[in-house]
């Protein structure tokens, strides 16, 4: 039976299935660029051609989300907190019907490839080049801690060099990403989505049949108190509880789906807006099964080690190696098995990794390039896109030296979204909304959101919350045989640096403002950013001015929209007629259902200023 103390390493069948399953999913995104070498445009390159389907862009969405981050993480939060965690089902269902019924028509409606088009149409051009800005900081540093996260498990279990790792992985997804673009991203992460389910199956399995069942593992994680799921305390300084899941964090996904470029990429390449949506809605469910099996796997963790932590017995060096200390501890004996655990970890790592680089690649070339030269060519065109794919492939690399040092990675992840992503979707809800937001006020609420943000967010990064805020709960070493250090590989956080190295007292704000949950920094940009928006644009005439574009807004009948029974595909005149009919709120009943998508980029209508 486990129960603490040294575990074995990869054996060769380990090293053969791990390798085996990586070059199979690497080989599924160069096939993609070899079948679609004909077909070199940027359109091609970046959207897929427009012509995906439901289903696979659903799964490469949920594979996105699943990174080496999640693999690992969830687990271990579900070990050391318990089951609170498990209430962002919610939060996935309210994301997913605002990003399906909301920002899905707008962006069909507008037809962009990078979402940050928006921002001009509605603001100005300055807003854009600043919004797609804090994107690529926010998404190199958060690939960055991608890829370091499967580092750290790859380092654990098979002893393998951390930086060797790292710095493989982004090589690979370099490569495929450079030949096969959107459609390689895509398909390989159907792959990938399979084989992180398989090993996430794979250790809840094992360690139900070593406790004596699913219902020994529920019973000593009852007993355990992980099981106290749900919290009503309001107190918005707790890290988890049902309102900063449901209310925080809805917000922060929907921040995450309805306009990160990643994210938005993908959607808008499916071939009409009812397959959009559909993604949308099949990737809750692929969320719902992804949470629910990362939940159990961290039960059975703790059930497995509740009278012998790992981490307080030194077995490991940080939180996020317990999972792979647990697949070497009970998959040891099963050659192959911890092999195909480690490539799920890195499949959600490759799977991230490959759609930031192609989705920094899309916006530096729409938001910077192509504006700043007109006259480029398609061939031009899609040698800058794997030049600039290498190149970002590069900087996560790099990244990843910056992830080492921030702690606990699933939070940390968290937060840098709700930080940068809170006040820009905070700035989208406002143009979309209020008619009278101008540019002044956009530009001035977007920036008051981010220096709150960030003040809150580094504040709580330099000064942690106190455990009784954080609710860690109980561990016991009482069943080691026998404690001991043991050689682990560790990065120390950034935070315990400066605690241990510094005599200064904790400030003042440190067990308030720097104490809020960290679900609560996209609520905090998104409300700064708007009511900040809305003061400035009114005192500096923007109720005043006129608004001659209504397809940038959000209408009633956006919001209350139906078809007729039997109605059919019109053409793409009809369908532009028909949309601005929609959009002036002239046609009656409203047809919300866009089945052409408008995919080609000439509809001057819509694309020109």
């Amino acid at each position: 039976m486990p129960g603490g103390g040294p575990v074995g390493t990869f054996s060769v069948w380990d090293y053969v299935v791990f390798a085996g399953l990586i070059l199979f999913a690497a080989g599924i995104g160069l096939f993609q660029a070899i079948r679609g070498r004909k077909d070199t445009s940027s359109s091609e390159f970046l959207l897929g051609g427009r012509q995906m389907t439901a289903v696979p862009v659903a799964l490469s969405l949920t594979a996105s989300f699943m990174s080496g981050i999640t693999v690992i993480g969830t687990p271990a939060e579900a070990y050391l907190y318990g089951t609170p965690f498990w209430v962002f089902v919610f939060s996935y269902a309210i994301m997913s019907i605002i990003s399906a019924e909301l920002f899905v028509p707008l962006f069909y409606r507008l037809n962009i490839t990078s979402t940050y088009e928006y921002l001009e149409m509605r603001y100005n051009k300055l807003i854009r080049i600043i919004g797609t800005s804090m994107y690529i900081a926010q998404t190199a540093l958060y690939t960055g801690m991608v890829i370091y996260a499967p580092a750290l498990a790859l380092n654990q279990i098979t002893g393998l060099d951390l930086w060797g790792v790292l710095v493989a992985t982004g090589i690979v997804c370099i490569v495929y990403c450079t030949l096969g673009g959107l459609k390689a991203v895509i398909w390989t992460d159907v792959f990938q989505m399979v084989i992180m389910l398989t090993g996430f199956v794979a250790v809840i399995a094992r360690g139900a049949a070593l406790q004596g069942g699913l219902g020994r593992v529920w019973n000593d994680s009852y007993h355990g108190g992980r099981l106290e799921t749900f919290s009503f305390d309001p107190d918005p300084l707790r890290r988890h509880s049902f309102w900063t899941i449901v209310v925080g964090g809805s917000l922060m996904w929907t921040s995450m789906y309805s306009i990160n470029q990643s994210q938005v990429q993908r959607y808008i390449s499916c071939r009409t807006m009812t397959q959009a949506k559909l993604a949308l809605y099949v990737n809750m469910v692929g969320l719902w099964v992804t949470v629910s099996l990362a939940m159990l796997s961290g039960l059975t963790m703790y059930s497995i080690y509740k009278d012998c932590d790992p981490f307080s017995n030194k077995d490991v060096g940080a939180t996020d190696q317990l999972l792979p200390y647990l697949v070497m501890d009970i998959l040891g004996d099963f050659p192959g098995l911890p092999g195909l655990f480690v490539a799920a970890a890195y499949s959600g790592t490759l799977s991230t990794v490959s759609s930031s680089i192609n989705a920094l690649v899309a916006v530096t070339v729409e938001d910077f390039l192509k504006p700043s030269f007109p006259w480029l060519t398609e061939r031009q065109q899609s040698w800058i896109n794997m030049g600039m794919s290498v190149f970002y492939g590069a900087v996560c690399i790099g990244m990843a030296g910056v992830a080492s040092l921030m702690g606990n990675i699933l939070q940390a992840a968290l937060s840098i979204f709700g930080m940068i992503s809170g006040p820009l979707f905070g700035l989208y809800v406002l143009g979309m909304f209020f008619r009278c937001a101008n540019s002044t006020g956009g530009l001035v609420g977007l920036i008051s959101g981010l220096i709150l943000t960030l003040w809150v967010g580094i504040g709580a990064q330099l000064y942690p919350p106190l455990l009784e805020k954080t609710f860690r709960l109980p561990l016991s070493v009482d069943g080691c045989v026998a404690p001991e250090m043991n050689q682990t590989t560790t990065m120390t956080p950034f935070s315990t640096v400066l605690q241990s190295t510094t005599s200064m007292p904790r400030p003042a704000l440190a067990d308030s403002w720097y104490s809020l949950s960290y679900l609560y920094f996209c609520p905090v940009g998104i409300i700064v950013t708007m009511i900040t928006g809305l003061f400035v644009s009114a005192v500096s005439g923007g109720c005043k001015q006129k608004k001659d574009r209504p397809e940038l807004f959000i209408t009633k009948s956006d919001l209350l929209c139906f078809r007729f029974s039997g109605e059919t595909e019109m053409s793409k005149p009809d369908l532009i007629e028909k949309e601005s009919k929609h959009v002036q709120g002239l046609d009656s009943p409203v047809f919300c259902d866009n089945e052409i998508a408008l995919k080609e980029k000439d509809s001057e209508k819509f694309t020109k200023f």
